[in-house]
């Protein structure tokens, strides 16, 4: 694969965007569709970040997922569909609870752990005997995905260990030159990965948290379970995508410190104060409620708001904007706020902790 190509940019006008008919007709969509089928990897925006898409049943074409990202290879794939009768190609057996899972949340941010089909590219599912399958709940996303008539295997469409892309921008600014084209979309809603969740397993496991809460899942198939291995600290070996290595990682160090707001404040001042005398650009990732705060602050070079603790879809919304700004600023030392790990909250944390490396100081 050549890593010096012309990746082409296509903008969805609008007005087409609102007629789905028209949509899947338009000259874009048909055109990122034809390269989808012909082995190409293209970028598209669904409801939670821009996705670099492949055919799932191929892996030659997979693998240029793998190139253009630096991914590592044992790290699985989620696979795309626009159909659900597009599901016998890639899973071999629906469990009850997973139709009634995909019945309430699909088109959705939630992915489903399912035994895979042989038709499934080897390199997807790195070696597993099971397959993540999502629908987006995003006009061109599906759009695409039924032109293209053959399941995607996407993840996010970022070089590996970098923040996910919310925007064209974001993508372009990562693999320009390495991949085939992107759709320009417009930002994402969401913000954060798909929830991916086990149900080849009784009681079902998160394997990662998402834009499907616990809380919501539990409200329609009963109790389920957390994988520990996205704990922080966590010795486990992850099986879900996105879990496995550091993730979302700005380019400067990052640290959470946690405990009282009093403490964690005096305690995140005398960081950046000791970041500065070593001669560090630093920054803040903080709340409506703080950010004012910091903005005086004379050791914070740059505060970034990510909205308020009371609307934490916000927060998801805004998390990978603010990460990525992090780096256009320059700044080499950073230190965040925290939040819930109620709801929507737990994957917000999830993404904290994974873009930290793990760095989280209690206080």
């Amino acid at each position: 694969m050549e890593l010096d190509q012309a990746t082409k940019v296509w903008i969805v006008d609008k007005h087409v965007e609102k007629n789905v008919e028209n949509l899947q007709s338009c000259t874009q969509i048909v055109d990122a569709a034809a390269l989808l089928r012909s082995g190409e990897v293209v970028a598209f925006p669904t409801e939670t970040v821009y996705g670099l898409g492949a055919n799932a049943l191929s892996d030659e074409s997979v693998e240029k997922i793998f190139l253009a990202k630096g991914r590592p290879s044992d790290n699985p794939l989620i696979v795309h569909i626009g159909e659900r009768n597009q599901l016998p190609t890639v899973a071999r057996h629906i469990p009850e609870k997973g139709n009634r899972l995909m019945e309430a949340f699909w088109p959705g941010p939630l992915t489903i752990i399912l035994p895979k089909t042989d038709q499934v590219a080897s390199l997807v599912t790195a070696g597993l005997d099971s397959v993540g399958v999502r629908m987006p709940d995003h006009k061109i996303a599906l759009a695409l995905l039924k032109e293209a008539d053959v399941p995607i295997a996407a993840p996010s469409a970022n070089r590996s260990g970098r923040p996910s892309p919310t925007t064209a921008a974001h993508v372009l600014a990562d693999l320009d030159g390495r991949i085939a084209g992107v759709l320009d979309g417009g930002p994402t809603g969401v913000g954060v990965e798909s929830t991916v969740i086990d149900v080849t397993v009784d009681p079902p496991i998160i394997l990662r948290p998402g834009g499907v809460t616990r809380e919501e899942l539990e409200a329609v198939i009963g109790h389920v379970e957390l994988d520990p291995s996205f704990q922080v600290g966590a010795v486990e070996t992850p099986r879900a995508p996105g879990m496995k290595y550091t993730h979302y990682a700005p380019e400067g160090e990052m640290w959470l410190v946690t405990g009282e707001a009093d403490k964690v404040r005096r305690q995140q001042a005398d960081m950046l104060r000791e970041a500065k005398r070593n001669g560090l650009r630093t920054g803040v990732l903080a709340t409506e409620k703080s950010a004012d705060f910091w903005g005086g602050f004379a050791e914070a070079d740059v505060v970034l708001s990510v909205g308020s603790t009371a609307r934490l879809d916000e927060v998801a919304q805004q998390l990978y904007a603010a990460l990525r700004q992090f780096d256009e600023e320059k700044v080499q030392y950073i230190v965040s706020e925290t939040f819930s790990r109620e709801g929507l909250g737990m994957a917000v944390m999830n993404r904290l902790e994974k873009a930290a490396g793990g760095r989280v100081l209690s206080v």
